[in-house]
């Protein structure tokens, strides 16, 4: 049968750098850009599992957290390509300890601030003149629906430092969207990714409950998912596959939301 949806080179002749692109939801948007003929450069600490697909891709070992990372990967994006015409901001991370407010300390706050807001507020900064300068490009945000939805226990600065970058990223798309810049931000639910797999088995292990009673445990702790599953990598990269397409190029500013139904307001 052939495939309705099938958008190969729509995106032939532009870069894009994903961040974070090596496993989970960035490394689905890497694999969506590059069958859609994108250039494609990807960033993250580690090197990608599968090292032969690096002959698809540019990668670019960096910590962004770190204001060095950043600059790192602007330079030397910048001094092979001159130019990104689309960047996906997809870095994020949450390692603080569980146990609320009381147990959270100022390095904390600090280094998941500095990965979820501030790294893609720097590579913003270092990529948005020569988007301006050929007055197109386009920049996404991925944020998540704790920036709405924040969990207490443990994800706290986490969800604080998404909300500033759904905030941070409205304010820049009026700013530069005039400029022909489009800023767009997908906040994700609940995304079965390696390491949510992971995380399901151990809290099975440790109740002494089956996998799908783990799954549950952990739905539950969001007031459910009415759809009844977590979203699949590779349904977030084909939504963000098409916001950085021609296909969008009227929408700007704007957040949406891939959860299932789990955020229970409008």
């Amino acid at each position: 049968m052939k495939d309705t949806f099938n958008f190969e080179n729509e995106l032939s002749g532009k870069i894009a750098l994903v961040t974070g692109g090596t496993k989970g939801a960035g490394k689905a948007i890497a694999t969506r850009l590059l069958k859609a003929g994108a250039t494609l450069i990807i960033t993250a600490r580690n090197k990608p599992e599968n090292e032969d697909e690096n002959n698809d891709f540019h990668f670019v070992a960096a910590d962004l957290s770190k204001p060095e990372g950043s600059q790192k990967v602007i330079n030397e994006v910048l001094q092979k390509y001159q130019r990104i015409d689309i960047l996906v901001n997809n870095l994020g991370s949450s390692e603080t300890p569980g146990g609320g407010f009381s147990v959270l300390n100022d390095e904390d706050w600090e280094n998941t601030i500095q990965a979820n807001l501030l790294a893609p507020v720097r590579l913003d900064r270092g990529f948005l003149p020569t988007m301006i300068a050929q007055k197109s490009g386009v920049i996404i945000h991925i944020a998540s629906i704790q920036g709405k939805l924040p969990l207490f226990d443990s994800t706290l600065p986490y969800a604080a430092a998404k909300a500033g970058l759904i905030n941070y990223s409205k304010g820049l798309s009026k700013e530069v969207s005039p400029k022909g810049i489009r800023v767009l931000t997908v906040s994700p639910g609940w995304i079965m990714t390696t390491s949510s797999t992971r995380m399901i088995e151990r809290i099975a292990e440790s109740a002494n409950s089956s996998i799908e009673e783990a799954a549950k445990s952990v739905m539950d702790s969001l007031g459910g998912i009415p759809f009844g599953r977590p979203a699949q990598p590779e349904e977030v990269a084909e939504f963000v596959g098409f916001l950085v397409s021609p296909r969008a190029g009227y929408l700007t500013g704007t957040e949406y939301v891939i959860d299932g139904g789990t955020i229970p307001t409008i």
